[in-house]
């Protein structure tokens, strides 16, 4: 099967591209990719078709409920996981170890387990000038997560805010540099 990308994807700007930026790209490199989503980015997703765009794309369901003890695995052993767009409040969570559903309890899991981990927080500036911002970032670090994340990649000047400026090439280029 090749190297597994386990994404994960918040609800948050940026969610309706991940398609087109970050899905079809990782496919024509090699990977496969496994997809959960939040439960409102499966909505937000759902609403528009891309849900059934991504399974047809990945030839995997795409998640967003566990599965029941007594249900097989839906996707394969991951060897790296990405969560791209993050929201500041699935960054939060991760920082505090919550894992409030799938995606989030198994990125949580991941981090524990030190299986590489990459996360593009797809933030407002109002969000990273928060008091505790700066806290979910050093935990995550500290956790060994690669984060695509600062001035010079996110959040970005307003001039250049738009979902057709997202760095997802830098994104899956992180992901490579983790894996080698």
């Amino acid at each position: 099967m090749g190297r597994v990308l386990g994404l994960m994807c918040s609800a948050t700007g940026g969610v309706l591209g991940v398609r087109e930026g970050l899905v079809e790209p990782a496919v024509a490199r090699g990977w496969t990719v496994a997809i959960t989503l939040t439960p409102n980015a499966f909505t937000w997703l759902e609403a528009v078709g891309e849900v059934e765009r991504l399974r047809g794309l990945t030839g995997l369901p795409v998640r967003s409920a566990s599965r029941l003890p007594t249900e097989p695995r839906p996707h394969p052993v991951v060897d790296c996981y990405l969560w791209a767009p993050a929201s500041a409040n699935t960054v939060a969570k991760l920082a505090l170890g919550l894992g409030d559903n799938q995606a989030l309890t198994t990125v949580s899991e991941a981090i524990g387990m030190a299986t590489p981990v990459v996360v593009f927080p797809r933030v407002n500036a109002a969000h990273a000038r928060h008091p505790a911002w700066d806290g979910h970032i050093d935990a995550l670090r500290a956790g060994g997560v690669e984060l695509v994340y600062g001035a010079d990649v996110w959040p970005l000047p307003e001039a250049r805010a738009d979902e057709g400026e997202l760095p997802w090439d830098l994104v899956l280029e992180r992901v490579e540099h983790v894996m080698a």
